[in-house]
């Protein structure tokens, strides 16, 4: 899952980015509202971490900013600001959650999976398509009731899709949920990933869409 992190705090931030890299997340850092209101308006992200006292853009106004642009991610604030009015402002001008630091790891990380399960539709945490159960916490795989040990790139390709069943997803989009900054991309990445998930789970899951990209289907059918 790619997040975004917005935090000017140089040790704050260094240690949300990894920490939450350890629990699955691929992570973007900036540190002032300006380059959090270009990244969310430029970039697909599954999610943002939002501080509110920013450098060049307080952060209410990077939240306003972007929600009258039509950018709908959701956008988790974390904040030392714990009044209750600071709480209602966050909350009125688009935050889908609203955390005071300090804010336990699990904790964020439990947030942030259930801020984007419910922006796909998805209510319940283990996602379910044909034979394959996936649970985001655990980090675990089941089909047909037996475990299936993938890579940490192969999870997380599977995860965006099952975000996203019967939904077709370009290439481009699964490289962006896939890769944070400075990752390098090989041009059949994707493609490789792809085949590595139908040797382990099958071919009936994940189907091509020539000229358009991949989906993967909620039941055993063709496209």
């Amino acid at each position: 899952m790619h997040i975004l992190l917005v935090e000017d705090d140089l040790l704050l931030g260094d240690g949300l980015r990894a920490g939450l890299r350890q629990l699955g997340f691929q992570v973007d850092w900036v540190r002032d509202g300006q380059a959090a209101e270009n990244e969310l308006r430029t970039q697909s992200y599954a999610a943002a971490v939002l501080d509110l006292g920013l450098p060049l853009k307080d952060g209410i106004d990077v939240l306003t900013a972007i929600r009258r642009a039509g950018v709908s991610v959701p956008v988790l604030v974390l904040t030392a600001r714990d009044a209750v009015p600071d709480r209602i402002k966050g909350l009125d001008v688009g935050a889908d959650d609203y955390v005071v630091k300090p804010v336990d790891l699990h904790e964020l990380a439990a947030r942030l999976r259930a801020l984007v399960r419910r922006a796909h539709g998805q209510p319940q945490e283990c996602l379910a398509a044909q034979d394959v159960i996936l649970d985001p916490a655990a980090h675990s795989v089941l089909q047909k009731g037996e475990n299936v040990i993938l890579s940490t790139r192969e999870f997380d390709l599977l995860h965006a899709f099952m975000l996203n069943v019967d939904r077709v997803l370009s290439r481009e989009q699964l490289e962006q949920h896939l890769y944070s900054w400075g990752q390098e991309v090989e041009s059949n990445a994707i493609e490789v990933h792809i085949h590595n998930l139908r040797r382990k789970l099958g071919n009936a899951l994940i189907h091509t869409v020539r000229g358009v990209g991949y989906i993967l289907l909620r039941e055993s059918q063709k496209p």
